[in-house]
């Protein structure tokens, strides 16, 4: 690199000496500069906490979240019925399973003789 008309080899001993110092100094420099943190130095005022009042367009909100939640509370409720309902006819305790529970010599059995 030529600079001021000088030429100058940046992998010398000397060049390299210069740059390890300036890379410490600056290390070192910033190390033991603390900063003033402008967290600590601006202190917000704290605002005053009023309680929530509901207006009337809020309870009706909240009426109505309500009432959709108890509706979707019934149809779940319904679906499970159902649901045990069926496995119920599905599986028996004799480890049987059909849709149909057929029981030897009844009405069924009977029509066919």
């Amino acid at each position: 690199m030529k600079l001021w008309n000088k030429c100058i080899c940046l992998t010398s001993p000397k060049s390299l000496t210069i740059i390890v110092c300036l890379l410490v100094s600056t290390l070192l420099i910033a190390s033991v500069y603390v900063s003033p943190d402008p967290i600590e130095e601006v202190t917000p005022s704290e605002p005053k906490e009023e309680p929530w009042i509901p207006t009337a367009e809020d309870i009706a909100y909240q009426d109505s979240m309500y009432t959709i939640i108890q509706n979707t509370q019934s149809d779940i409720d319904t679906i499970k019925e159902s649901i045990v309902y069926i496995i119920e006819r599905l599986d028996y305790h004799d480890g049987t399973y059909d849709s149909i529970r057929y029981v030897k010599g009844s009405k069924i059995d009977k029509r066919r003789n």
